[in-house]
C-alpha cells in the first residue's frame, strides 16, 4: 500500500512539475512508418529486424514521441544436428531529442525509451534412430522490460515523407541488443 500511495504521489507531482512544458505539446497521430535493419542480439548472430511506428507529435518543441512495434527472430542449425532459433517481438514508446540545427530538413536526434519485449526460444532436436532418442522440442517464452538508448537522423525527402537513419542499443535482461535501422516515416 505504501509503495501505491509513493508512486501515486511521484506521478501527481510529475505531471504538476512538468505541466508548463506539456503546455506547448502537440500530441496525436502525425505519421507512420517502416523501417529494416540489421540487429545484432546478444551471443547470437545478427539477423534481419523489421519495424512499424507512429510519429505521435512533440511532447515539447524539441521532443518527439514515437510508438514502434519490432520484429526480429535468428535461428542457427547446433554441431550435431538440431535447431536452435530465438525471437522478439516488442512493443514501445520512445522519446527523441531533436538537436536545434540551422537546416530543419536535416535533423539529428538523440533519444531514450521502454519496451516490452516478447521473447520465444525454441530448440529442436531430430529423432536418433541409432541411440533411440525420439525428437523433441523445448521452448521457452518470457516477457521482459527493455531500455532503449540510442540516436539518428532525420532527413525530409519532400514535405510528405523523412528519411530516417538510427542506431538503437536494447538493454534487455539476457538479450541485449543493438540494432541498425533506416526506413520513411509518411507524414499525415
Amino acid at each position: 500500500m505504501k509503495r501505491l500511495t509513493a508512486l501515486t504521489l511521484f506521478v501527481f507531482i510529475c505531471i504538476f512539475a512538468c505541466s508548463q512544458a506539456f503546455a506547448q505539446a502537440d500530441v496525436g497521430l502525425k505519421g507512420a512508418g517502416l523501417k529494416i535493419g540489421i540487429v545484432g542480439p546478444e551471443d547470437v548472430d545478427a539477423t534481419v529486424g523489421f519495424a512499424a511506428f507512429a510519429d505521435l507529435g512533440q511532447l515539447t518543441p524539441n521532443i518527439m514521441w514515437e510508438m514502434y512495434i519490432d520484429y526480429w527472430k535468428q535461428s542457427e542449425n547446433l554441431f550435431l544436428g538440431g535447431e536452435f532459433s530465438i525471437r522478439d517481438i516488442t512493443w514501445g514508446s520512445r522519446a527523441k531529442w531533436m538537436f536545434p540545427v540551422s537546416n530543419p530538413k536535416v535533423r539529428p536526434f538523440a533519444g531514450a525509451g521502454l519496451g516490452m519485449h516478447f521473447i520465444n526460444v525454441q530448440l529442436d532436436i531430430p529423432a536418433d534412430l541409432i541411440l533411440g532418442i525420439p525428437a523433441f522440442t523445448l521452448e521457452d517464452s518470457s516477457t521482459k522490460v527493455g531500455l532503449d538508448i540510442g540516436g539518428g537522423v532525420s532527413a525530409a525527402i519532400n514535405d510528405k515523407t523523412d528519411f530516417i537513419g538510427e542506431l538503437w542499443y536494447g538493454l534487455v535482461t539476457d538479450v541485449n541488443q543493438l540494432t541498425l535501422n533506416v526506413g520513411f516515416l509518411y507524414k499525415l
